[in-house]
């Protein structure tokens, strides 16, 4: 009879905790605050410190979907080859990533994202960058020595930084009467995003800055790049895409520097660099 009663009321006790368990959690939940919710269920997060000056919000992100796999190689032009001046066939090889995909990740609905899907980013000469989606076209080229970029882009143009994602070369077009000095194993930034147009609250709350680094990573104790963004200066010491909130309607500038850790600029032609790009509310 005792060992009867015992269990009874061991029994009421397990049914007393489960209740205030599921009390305690529902009221939890109930507490969430909208800001954290959000933070949870999709956009970028913050990978580290929020960096808050002057009513603007820079912040490393890193929950991009990956592509470890994914290769890129350029066939033509040949590096250090020469072309005719005028249209240049670019040909390239691509492994493990699918050109004109929607890159299926909620960070797609929170920035600007391409309708044309995953692409290349080929830039000459560290100018803005065109995009394409298909590992095949042609672009004019001018006489002259160019440095050429490509790397693999998701949608909505944040790069792939692996080893094997991009291709760095040398190309001469023509018969240039000067030589451009680029030393290919020095340390060399160039720019990416933003760019252009962006329309409406789901591109303009939320901007994606991105940069390619080749040679070089960034430190709390190296090399970093300097942000100065509509005159406010942010320092970047991880190589990751950034998101930049507060940024104003209208015109906006942005420069990049690639620095070592006492703030000098590196040497190299494009390792400081000077863009615009305009916010519009509709």
């Amino acid at each position: 009879m005792m060992k009867k009663t015992y269990l009874l009321m061991a029994s009421a006790l397990m049914l007393c905790f489960s209740a205030c368990d599921t009390a305690r959690q529902t009221q939890e939940a109930e507490n969430q605050t909208p800001a954290a919710t959000s933070r949870v269920s999709g956009g970028p997060s913050p990978s580290g410190a929020v960096m808050s000056k002057n009513g603007l919000r820079v912040y490393a992100f890193d929950n991009s979907q990956k592509y470890p796999e994914s290769q890129l190689r350029l066939n033509t032009p040949p590096a250090g080859g020469v072309v005719e001046p005028g249209p240049v066939q670019f040909d390239y090889t691509l492994s493990n990533f699918q050109l004109t995909r929607m890159t299926p990740h909620s960070n797609a609905e929170h920035m600007a994202n391409s309708q044309q899907g995953q692409h290349i980013h080929n830039i000459v000469d560290n100018e803005p960058y065109t995009a394409h989606y298909e590992t095949e076209f042609s672009k004019d080229l001018t006489e002259g020595e160019h440095v050429i970029l490509s790397f693999i882009s998701r949608s909505y143009h944040e790069s792939l930084k692996h080893k094997g994602a991009y291709d760095l070369r040398k190309v001469t077009v023509g018969k240039p009467t000067e030589t451009m000095e680029f030393d290919e194993n020095a340390p060399h930034m160039f720019y990416s995003r933003p760019k252009g147009e962006y329309v409406g609250p789901n591109e303009t709350e939320k901007v994606m800055l991105d940069f390619y680094l080749v040679n070089t990573n960034l430190s709390t104790t190296g090399n970093k790049v300097r942000a100065t963004i509509n005159g406010t200066e942010f320092m970047l010491d991880r190589w990751m895409p950034y998101i930049m909130e507060g940024l104003p309607m209208g015109e906006n500038k942005i420069k990049l520097e690639l620095v070592d850790n006492n703030g000098n600029v590196l040497p190299g032609p494009f390792n400081s660099v000077e863009r615009t790009f305009t916010l519009k509310a509709q």
